[in-house]
């Protein structure tokens, strides 16, 4: 009964603290946690960048994606790391791209 009951508070909690917005922006009310410092294993191969990690919001938590090594879809294309901004509502994630 005492662990449904924690399940229960916690669940509340969690919704609580994550709301949904317009575009499919997930807005959580506590800023990030510092980045991992991740240990980055050998390239694959020549013409391979390292993507960083980044924390993404999931069910109203910070969860860490690991790093990992990618091919440029073209030539010259740069990668642009995911950021964290705050606005009025909250902090949410901008996804890390090609440009």
């Amino acid at each position: 009964m005492r662990a449904a009951l924690f399940a229960i508070l916690l669940a509340v909690t969690t919704a609580a603290c994550a709301t949904a917005a317009p575009r499919g922006r997930v807005y959580l009310r506590v800023g990030p946690p510092a980045p991992i410092v991740e240990t980055r294993i050998v390239s694959p191969g020549p013409g391979f960048v390292w993507v960083p990690g980044f924390y993404r919001p999931e069910r109203g938590a910070y969860v860490w994606v690991p790093g990992r090594w990618d091919r440029p879809p073209r030539a010259r294309a740069v990668w642009v790391p995911a950021r964290w901004v705050r606005d009025r509502r909250g902090w949410y994630v901008v996804e890390g791209h090609w440009r």
